[in-house]
């Protein structure tokens, strides 16, 4: 007769494993002798192997009694149903492990690929990462309320690159990012800031806004994550509104005639 340590070792599993099986009803737990320990046979070393066997086999523990128990038909048919599940684990892990695998720096979790591309591409311009991040989650709420429109939108950033003033603009912003609140430097940036959206004022970029983006509420949380972003997001505001704009997610041509909205960032 067998001390549950022997039986153990015998099966191949850990005591916590024989005691474990106990509770769950796998293994049927002996009474104990006169001295008082419980001891076993050889046919609980053989029904522990076989429980063994089957649960690295990948078959639920819930499920291990049934097929310890079946006549064979039943158990070729509980095998084939138990592969099947597998089969199907195994397919969606392969699917978590193609997407871990395209998130890479971190840029593709929750973005479209053509956010992942535009960013990319914003640094191969020399941009730096400290303005890097922060468009980074601005367009990540982009693309969860406007997601029908983010090639679109996206196609116009990508050219927009190619814009020495668009680029040099970026620049600007990376140094105010790293150097905080220097007054030239923003002066310089509100004033490169106020060009750009002139030329898109004239080509009509700015005209489209309001069908890009008609949820004044959604334009209002862009507003304040981009004032949290940064403390110079609120400076360059004020410096582009004494140049005539207003707004900062949907920026606008100012007129004394009509009342200033909160507002796209170029």
């Amino acid at each position: 007769m067998l001390t549950i340590g022997q039986l153990a070792s015998y099966a191949g599993v850990t005591i916590r494993a024989v005691r474990h099986y106990h509770q769950i009803g796998l293994l049927a737990e002996p009474e104990r002798d006169a001295s008082g320990y419980r001891t076993y046979d050889a046919a609980a070393v053989v029904r522990l192997i076989r429980i063994r066997t089957l649960a690295e086999a990948g078959v639920p523990l819930a499920r291990v009694r049934q097929l310890l128990d079946a006549d064979p038909d039943t158990f070729a048919a509980a095998t084939t149903q138990i592969d099947r599940q597998l089969r199907t684990q195994i397919r969606a892990l392969q699917e978590h492990r193609r997407r871990i695998a395209q998130l890479g720096t971190g840029d593709s979790l929750a973005l479209p690929k053509e956010v992942v591309y535009y960013l990319d591409r914003l640094r191969d311009t020399g941009a730096s990462e400290a303005i890097i991040g922060p468009e980074r989650d601005a367009w990540i709420l982009m693309a969860a309320r406007y997601p029908e429109g983010i090639p679109a939108l996206m196609a116009d950033k990508v050219a927009q690159l190619d814009n020495p003033d668009v680029v040099r603009l970026y620049q600007l912003i990376g140094r105010i990012a790293e150097n905080g609140l220097e007054e030239d430097l923003l002066r310089e940036t509100a004033d490169l800031m106020s060009e750009l959206l002139q030329q898109a004022a004239d080509s009509g970029e700015l005209d489209r806004q309001d069908e890009q983006m008609p949820d004044e509420g959604f334009i209002r949380l862009m507003d304040s994550f981009a004032d949290s972003s940064h403390p110079a997001v609120a400076r360059l505001r004020a410096l582009i509104a004494e140049r005539g704009w207003t707004g900062w997610t949907r920026i606008e041509k100012s007129t004394p005639e009509e009342p200033r909205r909160a507002g796209t960032r170029v």
